[in-house]
């Protein structure tokens, strides 16, 4: 019976990657599908064999030491594989998300080493395509975090009991018989500029572009064929209407509500990127979406002194 070379269930996935060898052979296939390893500090093919316990090979042309980790967002982290693969796995197919807490238990690590490997991971999960939306598209807005009433009084940041003191979210949902697509993006405001730079990013004019009847949208109509449907009055105007889009809050708000509890607006575009890659993937079998995952991970790193601010030397320290 041939062996498996990729994982079909999260059992899998943990018992492959538990072999350093296996976990080493994946991601070398991913790094280099024509099977030549090349260095990944200067591009050269003139390498050595990967070696030791490590797994380490030397560069014969700069000199330099690398690992199939090197040039990833697993990068200088002194954790193996066989933790990295399997949070990969875990977060891609949570459909409701995956706390810190849990992934700290389930792989042996601290929360704060865990929160770190999943800001990685959602590094890996954003969507770098410039491929435009085009068809049919909804464009709506929503408001995530807690309400100013619920915060305490020092930390409110403007008066009032509603929206005022939430961070406001845009939807772009192109729509198709076999699985729309959706991107979401943090919004500055929702005045004209903001509201129409995203479609005007994103999508191809000439499109039906769809939205509620939010005075910011209003001349759109001049590059696309724009149709708005007033939600004081009704929430579908025969094919006018963003209920994909509010299927898609639907999921983020269970998803930030619910496991997460509390996003801070710094961070939020990671969990859109999140909750948009499991969305837009949501056709895909646990396997398919865990290697779309995987694919992402090359040529992109995150330090944690960039992810907080400052320096992190007590998290390098705790997760060695």
């Amino acid at each position: 019976m041939q062996e498996k070379s990729s994982p079909e269930t999260l059992q899998d996935a943990i018992t492959l990657f538990a072999d350093p060898l296996v976990a080493h052979n994946f991601m070398a296939a991913l790094l280099w599908p024509d099977g030549k390893p090349k260095c990944a500090h200067c591009g050269s093919a003139n390498v050595g064999t990967f070696s030791g316990k490590r797994m380490v090979s030397n560069c014969k042309d700069c000199k330099k030491q690398f690992t199939v980790k090197i040039g990833t967002i697993f990068g200088d982290s002194p954790l193996p594989l066989s933790k990295w693969l399997p949070a990969v796995w875990l977060i891609t197919n949570a459909k409701n998300g995956i706390s810190s807490y849990e992934i700290g238990r389930s792989l042996g690590v601290t929360q704060k080493t865990a929160w770190f490997m999943l800001h990685r991971i959602r590094l890996a999960l954003q969507n770098g395509s410039i491929v435009k939306m085009g068809g049919t598209v909804e464009v709506d807005e929503t408001f995530i975090g807690g309400k100013a009433r619920n915060m305490h009084k020092g930390k409110r940041k403007a008066k009032g009991t509603g929206p005022v003191a939430m961070t406001a979210v845009q939807g772009l949902l192109e729509r198709h018989a076999g699985g729309s697509k959706v991107i979401a993006k943090v919004m500055k405001n929702r005045r004209k500029i903001e509201a129409q730079k995203n479609v005007v990013e994103y999508v191809l004019k000439g499109s039906e572009v769809f939205t509620d009847a939010l005075p910011s949208y209003n001349g759109l109509g001049n590059e696309y064929n724009h149709a708005v449907v007033d939600h004081a009055e009704r929430y579908v105007d025969g094919k006018v209407h963003t209920n994909g889009l509010e299927n898609f809050w639907c999921l983020l708000k269970r998803t930030i509500k619910g496991t997460y509890v509390n996003v801070e607006p710094f961070h939020l575009f990671r969990y859109l990127d999140e909750q948009s890659f499991r969305f837009n993937e949501r056709k895909d079998t646990d396997g398919g979406r865990f290697l779309k995952a995987c694919a992402g991970i090359i040529g992109k790193s995150l330090k944690y002194v960039d992810l907080i601010g400052k320096g992190g030397e007590d998290l390098q320290q705790e997760m060695a």
